[in-house]
């Protein structure tokens, strides 16, 4: 069955950086739409960002230009290189697949806090 590892999570001061990996299993990941959501306390789920199977990405305004995503289809390896972190990237984040409401692993936390 489709299975969603993310890792790399932690907690960062404002301006600093972070890169999460997601390990996918179960599925042929190369020929995936792979998406990273976030959902911080007491907010919906929202979409970081997608990448497509030749690599197209497309992201949230609020993230552009400080954040990446990236994919290594022989590691089956999802990745969220986040840049120039703000308090308001604190959220629970997750790789999803298919669309950003799709499977989801169990997440990793990022708090961005001086």
């Amino acid at each position: 069955q489709v299975q969603l590892v993310e890792a790399g999570g932690g907690l960062v001061q404002p301006g600093g950086s972070l890169t999460l990996s997601c390990v996918a299993s179960g599925f042929t990941f190369s020929n995936a739409w792979m998406y990273w959501v976030r959902q911080a306390p007491g907010k919906d789920l929202e979409s970081v960002g997608t990448i497509g199977p030749s690599g197209s990405t497309y992201y949230l305004e609020s993230v552009k230009g400080r954040f990446t995503i990236a994919r290594d289809s022989a590691k089956n390896t999802l990745y969220l290189q986040m840049t120039r972190l703000k308090s308001e990237d604190t959220a629970m984040y997750y790789c999803a697949k298919d669309r950003p409401a799709g499977v989801r692993g169990q997440g990793t936390q990022v708090t961005v806090t001086s």
